[in-house]
C-alpha cells in the first residue's frame, strides 16, 4: 500500500456538491438500464458544461458497465481519455477559449476538473476489472483513482475509491479502510459522512469472512449508525440485515430472528430476510407417520 492521501484537503467546499447531487437524482442502481439513457442525454446536454458533460459520460459507462456491456462502456472511457490527452497536447486552459473537457466555463481551475474527470475513469475502469474479478486490473486503477482524487480536490471521489479499495485489496482491506475513517473524522458533508455506511459494511464483511464474527459485528452496527443519520432507507435495510447475520454466526439466534423478522415487516418479498428467517427459524416438518398412527 504505497499511495496515501495524506495530502488530501477534506474541506467540504471542495465537494461539487450540486454535481453530485445532480449524478445522484439520475442513478437508479436498481434499473441501470434507465439510468444508461438518462446519463446518456445529459452526456449531450449543451445546457452543461464540457466538463459536466464529461462527467455525465462516466456515469453513462459505468450504467454500461453493471448491465455487463463492458466493451462499449470501456470505449466510452477511451474517448474521454483522449480528450484529457488532446487538451493536455495543446496545452489549452482556462480563458483560452478551449471547449475541451478541462475547460471551466466559471472560471474555476482547470487543472483540478482534469483530475477529477482522470479519477471517476479510473474509478469505472477499476469497477469493471473488479466485477470481472480482475483484482490485479483493479486495485492499480482504484489507487490511481485515489491521487487524482485528492489532486481534484475531490473527498467525494477518494472515499468512493478507498471504500473500492477496501473491498478488493486483498490483505490491505483494514487499512484502506482506516484512511476513509480519517477522512470521514474531518467532514462535515453528510453526503461525504454517508461513506461511512460503505466503509463499516465491507469491513464487517472482510472481518466475518475472516472468522472474527465479533468485530464483523461491530462494523455492521457502525454501519446502522451511519445509515441511520446519513444514508438511505435501503442503506438502513442492508446494514440492519448484516447485523442479523452476524448474530447468527455468533450463535445469538433470538437477536438475530428478532431483527429479520422487523426487516420482514417493512420488506416481505426480500429473499435474503426469507432466507435469514428459514435458518434461525425453519418451518416444522411433517412428523413421520408411525404404526399407532
Amino acid at each position: 500500500m504505497d499511495d496515501s492521501t495524506d495530502a488530501l484537503h477534506a474541506d467540504p467546499s471542495h465537494h461539487r456538491a450540486q454535481e453530485q447531487q445532480a449524478i445522484d437524482r439520475i442513478w437508479d442502481f436498481g434499473d441501470p438500464a434507465a439510468s444508461e439513457e438518462r446519463f446518456r442525454a445529459a452526456a449531450a446536454d449543451e445546457t452543461l458544461t464540457a466538463h459536466g458533460r464529461a462527467v455525465m459520460a462516466t456515469q453513462l459507462a459505468r450504467a454500461m458497465g453493471i448491465q455487463h456491456r463492458e466493451e462499449e462502456a470501456l470505449a466510452v472511457l477511451a474517448d474521454l481519455e483522449a480528450q484529457l490527452e488532446g487538451e493536455s497536447e495543446a496545452g489549452s486552459s482556462v480563458g483560452d477559449g478551449a471547449d475541451g473537457v478541462g475547460a471551466d466555463a466559471d472560471g474555476g481551475d482547470s487543472e483540478e476538473e482534469i483530475a477529477e474527470l482522470r479519477a471517476r475513469i479510473a474509478l469505472e475502469r477499476g469497477r469493471m476489472a473488479a466485477a470481472g474479478e480482475r483484482l490485479d486490473e483493479a486495485v492499480p486503477q482504484f489507487t490511481r483513482a485515489v491521487r487524482e482524487g485528492a489532486l481534484g480536490g475531490s473527498t467525494f471521489l477518494v472515499l468512493d475509491a478507498l471504500h473500492m479499495l477496501a473491498l478488493n485489496d486483498v490483505g490491505h482491506e483494514e487499512e484502506w479502510a482506516a484512511e476513509g475513517f480519517d477522512i470521514l473524522e474531518g467532514v462535515r458533508d453528510p453526503r461525504l459522512k454517508r461513506w461511512g455506511v460503505a466503509l463499516h459494511n465491507n469491513l464487517g464483511w472482510t472481518k466475518h469472512d475472516g472468522g472474527d464474527a465479533q468485530a464483523a459485528l461491530y462494523h455492521f452496527r457502525k454501519a446502522v449508525e451511519a445509515a441511520d443519520r446519513y444514508g438511505t432507507a435501503g442503506q438502513q435495510h442492508v446494514a440492519r440485515w448484516s447485523v442479523g447475520r452476524a448474530l447468527r454466526t455468533l450463535g445469538r439466534t433470538d437477536e438475530a430472528l428478532e431483527i429479520q423478522r422487523e426487516l420482514a415487516l417493512a420488506r416481505p418479498d426480500d429473499p435474503y430476510v426469507r432466507a435469514e428467517i428459514e435458518a434461525l427459524a425453519p418451518p416444522p416438518t411433517e412428523a413421520e407417520p408411525t404404526i399407532e398412527a
